[in-house]
């Protein structure tokens, strides 16, 4: 599977070297994107299934990449303090994360966050209100980052608010 449109729309933003964390990687479509790229990439997912299929895709073509299992929602978290150029975010929501995903972000590091707004609802899965955001809180979420370039609609068939933002 591809990695998401609002990521590719925005590859020229990415460095040609640097360090990437993918959290909730899933299967990791964008963490093995990163690494083909040449970043160093953390991709972590609380699946261990999911983990492991990032792992064995990562392997056989020597990608720079590490792969592992956390739970998000089990405090404390951490991903270091300037530790990433890049942080990639899609399709999952946590809220208290968001603190955590600053303090990783490098001076001058991108955030590239996407995820379902709560028109999504109407359209199907997902329906709880924890994981859908409210219209434009993405926007504050991010704050105190600059906001490089940020959409909120239907995309790909999906009601979802995207951000680059820049620390």
């Amino acid at each position: 599977m591809n990695p998401a449109a609002w990521l590719l729309e925005h590859a020229a933003l990415l460095p040609a070297r640097g360090h990437a964390l993918d959290v909730a990687c899933g299967r990791g479509r964008h963490a093995l994107w990163l690494a083909a790229r040449g970043l160093d990439v953390l991709a972590v997912d609380r699946s261990a299934e999911a983990v492991d299929a990032v792992r064995s895709a990562a392997e056989p073509l020597a990608l720079p990449l590490v792969a592992e299992v956390r739970d998000l929602e089990a405090a404390p978290v951490s991903f270091g303090i300037e530790a990433y150029d890049i942080i990639v975010v899609v399709h999952y929501l946590h809220r208290p994360l968001f603190p955590v995903l600053h303090a990783a972000l490098r001076a001058g590091g991108l955030l590239f966050y996407e995820t379902f707004t709560y028109r999504q609802a109407a359209r199907g899965k997902p329906t709880n209100p924890d994981f859908l955001l409210a219209e434009g809180e993405l926007r504050h979420l991010v704050r105190p980052l600059e906001i490089v370039d940020y959409r909120e609609g239907l995309f790909d068939d999906r009601e979802v608010a995207s951000v680059v933002a820049r620390r």
